[in-house]
């Protein structure tokens, strides 16, 4: 069986052609890694490498001459067998050097005596091999495919030819040899052809005249097409939550693209804990290739309790209970109870199981207070139904909803309510969702409804929008941000204030506390009707090894959120953070200096918001 999982490409490379991270200098000492000092200040001889540097790491770290020197049991080596090690040396760097394209070096080989004596080793590599010849074949199905006149099949022989990069006159080497012997099967067992295998490869090489010829045949097999699925595992859930995530039926042609990409979803969809899919890759059952999806299903209920503090509710405990099939129906139940000095909320969210079009329709309420020393107190509640998509790169929510407030200010209690219509819309184009370096993403907001308050009622409209952009700049990595928003109403409509807009707190405004930059009535801060911040951002590693995965950043935030456009005033928060890439994203602590407040602010925040 093939098992087709999502992973990092792995080449078949020699041990020997591994580089180190950082390129040894041309006639430095090769020195032994950090926890191996002890042993060799007692090693019997000290050792010189002069070559070019990237050769010069490469036989530093696989020569025997240089890996023994730092064996704790060689202290008490007899010159006999440190002779022997020299004896060795030049046979291993030509095997060494050969696998980089150099099969005619000369290697010299200097002791001095001493206390330890120094081993000298000189390399001049000559002349690199280059291509002479490359014979590029594919045979097969596919040949008989793009000749009947296939568009695919033709497009993926065109693919296939121009991304071979070993052409006449490039350096060889062994490990782009088989790399790229990898990268031509893959495209075939990629895109159709699971089975293909190679009918024969060759590097002849002429080593006085520095050239090699190059022979490749691959035969693509038959192409392969889904035939019967089988579903393994189930227990709890019924069979609809994993059919209804299928996106191929029998008959249609095989991608990996395709069986990865059902992998991730059943992943996603909260209902296991793991899933597999296997296409079984019997040539003789390619026209319906049978699939075997194996799941293992989470448990029916979680119950989470937590501590914790965030920039919004301060201190702050939760109670969060999960029920992936309540009553017995094909729906999951998230119910959430917070409790923080700022923020107390109550919460309940039903889902259904995906349907076949990989929309979930979705029931929420929501209670919520908010009140800290800055801000107005806001007691609001929510009854929202709609509908979500979540794919690869877009996130679409479709809903409806009914929204009341209730602002309680020196000049009293202001109550508002809405009914609208919404649609919410998420794309990413990003190299990694969790820990973004390269890319942009995009996420809008939509609405449009009525409202009624004190003050009077009519329709009014909302629009947000909010870009951020990722790009390394060498050992620097530079994220930026804008937002904006702004709702539009008649003069004697007041619209309920969480749906309005303030600005400060983590992925914000940083400096300021959460919620508390927007307009004051009677002294304290509510919702605005326009809303635009902007952040850049400048990071990098703090060092290599387990060092990589922490970062240092400097950071500049401003923005506003006011009534009106004319009275925008930004305010603008820097400051110095830190960050631990986990594995479920980024853990940022900032420390941060608002400049309207003259007063610095530590904020702590995980993950990416798009």
């Amino acid at each position: 069986m093939i098992e087709t999982r999502r992973r990092a490409a792995l080449w078949s490379l020699l041990p020997c052609v591994a580089m180190a991270a950082a390129p040894a200098q041309a006639a430095e000492e090769v020195q032994p890694p950090p926890h191996t000092e002890e042993a060799t200040a007692a090693a019997p001889y000290r050792l010189r490498i002069e070559a070019p540097d990237d050769l010069a790491d490469l036989l530093g770290t696989f020569l025997d001459l240089a890996r023994f020197r730092t064996d704790p049991a060689l202290a008490e080596a007899t010159e006999a067998e440190v002779r022997r090690l020299i004896a060795a040396t030049p046979a291993q760097a030509r095997s060494l050097l050969e696998t980089r394209g150099y099969f005619n070096p000369t290697i010299r080989i200097d002791r001095e005596e001493g206390q330890p004596p120094l081993i000298r080793i000189e390399v001049d590599p000559g002349e690199r091999t280059r291509v002479s010849r490359t014979t590029l074949e594919v045979q097969g199905e596919i040949v008989e495919r793009a000749e009947a006149g296939h568009a695919r099949d033709q497009a993926l022989l065109q693919e296939i030819q121009d991304g071979w990069r070993l052409r006449e006159g490039r350096p060889f080497s062994q490990d782009q040899w088989s790399a790229e012997k990898t990268e031509l099967l893959g495209r075939l067992r990629r895109d159709g052809y699971p089975a293909a295998s190679w009918a024969g490869t060759a590097a002849e090489v002429d080593a006085p005249r520095n050239t090699v010829r190059l022979f490749v045949v691959a035969d693509s097999g038959p192409l392969f097409r889904f035939g019967p699925v089988r579903i393994e595992g189930l227990s709890k859930q019924r069979e609809e939550a994993v059919s209804h995530q299928l996106t191929f039926g029998p008959g249609d042609r095989y991608t990996e693209k395709q069986v990865l990409d059902l992998q991730e979803r059943l992943q996603r969809s909260g209902l296991f804990e793991s899933a597999s899919v296997l296409v079984d890759p019997n040539p003789a059952s390619a026209q319906a290739a049978p699939v075997t999806i194996a799941v293992r299903e989470a448990p029916l209920q979680d119950l989470t309790l937590g501590i914790g503090y965030s920039d919004v509710a301060r201190e702050r405990g939760t109670i969060e209970h999960l029920h992936r099939r309540p009553l017995g129906l094909n729906w999951v139940a998230k119910h959430k109870l917070e409790v923080g000095r700022d923020q107390r909320s109550l919460s309940s969210e039903w889902t259904s199981h995906p349907k076949a079009d990989q929309y979930r329709n979705l029931l929420a309420f929501a209670g919520e207070r908010f009140s800290s020393d800055r801000s107005a107190p806001t007691d609001s509640y929510r009854l929202r139904v709609g509908r979500t998509q979540d794919t690869e790169r877009i996130d679409r929510l479709y809903y409806g909803e009914y929204t009341t407030a209730i602002v309680t200010t020196d000049l009293g209690r202001q109550r508002a309510s809405a009914l609208t219509a919404n649609y919410e819309w998420i794309w990413r184009h990003v190299d990694d969702v969790l820990l973004p370096t390269r890319g942009i993403a995009a996420s809008a907001q939509l609405g449009a409804g009525h409202a009624r308050s004190d003050a009077g009622q009519g329709p009014f409209s909302r629009v947000y929008g909010r870009l951020s952009g990722y790009l390394p700049l060498g050992r620097w990595y530079a994220s930026a941000r804008i937002e904006g928003g702004e709702v539009f109403t008649p003069n004697n409509v007041e619209v309920p204030d969480t749906l309005r807009f303030r600005a400060g707190g983590d992925d914000s405004v940083r400096g300021y506390p959460s919620r508390s930059i927007g307009p004051q009535e009677g002294g304290e801060t509510v919702g605005g009707n326009v809303l635009a911040t902007a952040s850049l951002e400048l990071a990098r590693p703090l060092g290599a090894g387990r060092l990589r995965s922490w970062w240092g950043a400097v950071f500049v935030d401003a923005g506003d959120a006011t009534h009106h456009w004319s009275a925008f005033d930004a305010k603008l928060g820097w400051g110095l953070g830190l960050r631990w890439r986990s594995p479920v994203g980024p853990l940022k602590v900032d420390a941060a200096y608002g400049e309207a407040t003259k007063r610095w602010r530590l904020h702590l925040s995980v993950g990416i918001a798009y």
